[in-house]
């Protein structure tokens, strides 16, 4: 820490208890109370380099007592500070650093210690030092911010606070490479004004590391918060990106806010270990760190990416268990609506910290983070409408955004529908909140209203049909057709459309097995004058031919198994239809509801060929539609 050295005298000052003596051999005429502590001085010194000292010492002469008594209650820095000053005006050796110099100058102006009482008096010395070195150096300059708490009102009077700070954001402002003062400051080697690294004072011509833009964030994490406040503000006047600045908030946050820690992992053990000191003190109390945190969120921009999502959930997640202001809870949620797709299903699983405790995750939360993305999607002209072919999105790029965030609702959905007090209407309204483009298939929305059915079992069949109404049955995959055909959880009319649409993806499966089929023939024709040099390829090709027939073949056979059925099956509901005087399969069709559209679920050729148990799930359907047709009264 860089210093300057003041006076040429030995130390005459000695402390006996609550009281200072100067041992200049003359006795004292004069005491200077200051607070709890008694200076035993000589008025010359004292009036020779202060106004103030001498016009009390005037005022006090006047009553005509030999030796004078002076009160100082107001000094800045009090009796510590008025000991240097004495030392001072006594010409006794002492230093000038970073640490005093903002006491001695806010006490030297209380005492009117210019030029007028004598030269290279104390205003002038402490304003040199400020301006040549202090201002000059990034850490002076910190440590001269982290010393006067206490004399704040008047640093800011002189300017110092403000000098400081437009110091530091300087500094921090400019490339460090350029200067080379982070290596400087902290302990590196001494570098030559070229930037070359000295050694004892000679150029060994060894340049130093270059330094990340984010090397101040720890030394700026130290400053208390109004003046961290007011550099953050200088360096956003000076045009410092945001990123950075959101770097700093992200790392005074991370100090301050033990909540922030609590899911960090072993990679964090070095930045937490730099800050063993700040943790191993008394952590802030919860009034601080709600106040810290609405601070945050008033310093931080409102902008996509800037800080990482996982922080912001922890910043929400610390903002309900404080009970910050809705505002604050409101703009977190709104910053992390703009970055969801960049989510995991581990930041959505937010304990409910109300006291009434209604449901084990807050759904509520998220239902509103969801709004604020598609709100967001919808201003910048993200996703549209668009279609499915084969599994793949046809749309606009950014639609893959909400696909990813469809996806991870559906997760979130199968991890709280276990949750018994969640009520039906808000599981269908997070479900919905979803657009239906956003979803290729369905199978993740059909796994979470199977778990919710499971878990809530005393639903009403109206409840049960209303649930399932948020999946399109045409949309979901072979196999999640083969489970719903054999889930009795669901209701009749849902098994019979999964059952009708399942026999449909067959049917164009085959058709795109057929097209295969043919062109291997074709191929094969066409190159039946080349089986000379190409004999080894050509048979692997016709045994993976007719392999593909025998496929075909048993999908025909499970085709025409599951045409029968459905023919004993509409014969069946044709009995029924005539008995409420409906006899026509297109009525039955709107009775269930047969909602046939252009595009199919995409189906692979393998996953089709295994389907062996298709007529057990039709046997299955038969009973229960027999035993709905044996409770229905001839009324309906």
């Amino acid at each position: 820490m860089a210093c300057m050295k003041l006076g040429s005298k030995t130390d005459a000052f000695q402390r006996q208890g609550q009281a200072w003596f100067c041992t200049t051999g003359l006795p004292s005429d004069i005491v200077v109370e200051v607070g709890e502590m008694s200076f035993h001085l000589h008025k010359f010194p004292l009036l020779s380099r202060s106004g103030v000292m001498e016009r009390l010492i005037a005022e006090a002469s006047e009553e005509g007592e030999e030796k004078c008594s002076i009160c100082l209650p107001d000094i800045p820095g009090g009796a510590k500070t008025f000991e240097l000053v004495a030392k001072f005006c006594y010409g006794v050796k002492l230093e000038l650093t970073a640490s005093n110099v903002v006491y001695l100058r806010s006490a030297a102006e209380h005492l009117e210690m210019t030029e007028e009482y004598g030269e290279g008096n104390l205003i002038m010395q402490t304003e040199t030092f400020l301006n040549q070195v202090v201002l000059r150096n990034w850490k002076d300059s910190l440590r001269a911010l982290q010393t006067y708490d206490d004399v704040i009102y008047h640093a800011d009077e002189l300017h110092i606070t403000k000098r400081c700070i437009e110091s530091l954001a300087m500094k921090a402002s400019t490339d460090p490479n350029l200067f080379g003062w982070p290596i400087v400051e902290h302990g590196g080697p001494m570098q030559s004004p070229g930037g070359s690294v000295l050694w004892n004072g000679i150029s060994t011509g060894a340049r130093p590391k270059h330094t990340s833009l984010d090397w101040w964030y720890e030394d700026a994490s130290t400053l208390s918060l109004p003046l961290y406040k007011r550099l953050i503000a200088v360096m956003e006047s000076r045009g410092i990106r945001q990123e950075i600045i959101a770097g700093s908030l992200t790392f005074y946050a991370k100090k301050y806010l033990p909540g922030l820690n609590r899911r960090q992992g072993a990679n964090d053990s070095n930045s937490s270990a730099r800050l063993a000191p700040v943790a191993s003190g008394a952590p802030p109390s919860e009034e601080d760190q709600k106040l810290l945190l609405e601070e945050i969120d008033r310093l931080l921009p409102i902008q996509k990416g800037l800080v990482p999502t996982k922080f912001l959930f922890g910043l929400l997640r610390t903002a309900m268990i404080l009970r910050a202001s809705p505002s604050c809870i409101s703009n977190f949620e709104k910053r992390i609506g703009m970055q969801l797709d960049q989510a995991t299903l581990e930041d959505l699983l937010m304990p409910n910290f109300s006291y009434s405790m209604e449901t084990l995750y807050n759904v509520d939360c998220v239902q509103r983070i969801v709004e604020h993305f598609l709100a967001m999607d919808q201003i910048t002209g993200g996703a549209s409408p668009c279609s499915v072919d084969d599994g793949q999105i046809i749309g606009s790029p950014s639609l893959t955004a909400i696909t990813i965030v469809a996806k991870l609702i559906d997760g979130y959905l199968a991890e709280v529908a276990p949750d018994i007090n969640l009520k039906l209407p808000k599981f269908q309204a997070l479900a919905a909140s979803v657009p239906d483009y956003a979803r290729p298939l369905d199978d993740g929305l059909y796994r979470a209203i199977d778990i919710y059915l499971k878990s809530h079992p005393w639903l009403s069949e109206s409840d049960r049909e209303q649930l399932c109404r948020l999946m399109d049955c045409q949309k979901l995959s072979l196999e999640a057709c083969t489970h719903a055909a054999q889930n009795e959880r669901l209701p009749l009319r849902i098994v019979v459309q999964v059952l009708f649409f399942e026999q449909l993806q067959l049917r164009t499966s085959i058709a795109g097995c057929f097209l295969v089929s043919d062109n291997l023939d074709g191929s094969r024709q066409l190159r039946s004058g080349f089986a000379g040099s190409t004999e080894g390829g050509w048979t692997s090709a016709v045994r993976e031919n007719q392999v593909l027939k025998v496929g075909m073949d048993n999908m025909r056979m499970r085709v025409s198994e599951l045409e029968k059925e459905c023919s004993n099956m509409r014969q069946e509901i044709e009995k029924i239809g005539r008995v409420k005087g409906s006899s026509t399969w297109g009525n039955v069709s709107k009775k269930f509801g047969f909602k046939l559209k252009s595009q199919m679920c995409s189906a692979q050729e393998g996953s089709v060929s295994n389907q062996n148990n298709g007529g057990g799930k039709i046997e299955k359907v038969k009973d229960r539609q027999g035993k709905h047709k044996k409770n229905s009264s001839p009324d309906g």
